[in-house]
């Protein structure tokens, strides 16, 4: 199981979200994996993810990238985030080649994480599948808004803020890119995509302004 396996979204949109995340096995390989981290890091960082973190020490929107290497421990989990399938490809050659031993998981539409493993001569351990969200749905906020908050893995972008800064781009108080980045800030781990979450919350504030819009008066009846 992991926590960036439940991403919500048309196949467009989660065709340019991929989240490549490294985890040592605890009391197996764990010890004095800091330096493996931070190893990961670097390569992630050398190809500019849209997101970056470590669940232990925050993300590179309110921690700092540079801070959160720095502080990578034995029992971190990483994470980068790409938007793009040759991206990557490039990020898995290059953590082939230093064989740093953490566990690599890379997480996106089963079709496309395939053809990037396959692309780098990889062969997956195991592939998990979402099955969707089952029970008293009903209860559950808007797709548009669901397809924000499920980028946070572990709930802490709650829906209540979406709507907020969606109010808010709407508004024009904020533009959808510094709304998506005060969103991200929020995810710990560093795992919502800004990029697909600004596109997300534009398309949320149109529709806000149109229900915002002064409803057109009644036609007069004819006595």
């Amino acid at each position: 199981m992991t926590h960036t396996l439940h991403r919500q979204g048309d196949e467009a949109e989660l065709g340019r979200d991929f989240v490549i995340m490294a985890i040592s096995a605890q009391g197996i390989n764990s010890k004095g994996s800091a330096a493996k981290f931070k190893r990961f890091s670097e390569i992630i960082l050398k190809h500019n993810p849209v997101s970056f973190g470590d669940m232990k020490v925050g993300n590179m929107f309110t921690t700092g990238a540079k801070e959160v290497m720095a502080g990578h421990q034995d029992n971190s989990i990483a994470h980068g985030v790409f938007t793009d399938e040759e991206t990557v490809v490039k990020v898995l050659n290059e953590l082939k080649r230093a064989d740093i031993g953490l566990s690599i998981v890379v997480s996106g539409l089963v079709s496309k994480t395939a053809e990037c493993c396959a692309r780098s001569g990889l062969r997956p351990h195991t592939v998990e599948y979402s099955l969707g969200v089952f029970g008293r749905t009903r209860k559950l906020p808007c797709r548009d808004v669901l397809e924000i908050a499920t980028m946070c893995g572990h709930g802490m972008v709650g829906f209540a803020l979406i709507e907020d800064h969606a109010d808010k781009v709407a508004t024009g108080e904020v533009s959808p890119e510094d709304a998506a980045r005060a969103l991200a800030g929020q995810c710990q781990c560093g795992i919502l995509n800004p990029e697909r979450a600004a596109r997300l919350l534009k398309a949320l504030a149109a529709k806000k302004r149109m229900n915002l819009s002064p409803a057109a008066p009644e036609r007069e009846t004819e006595s």
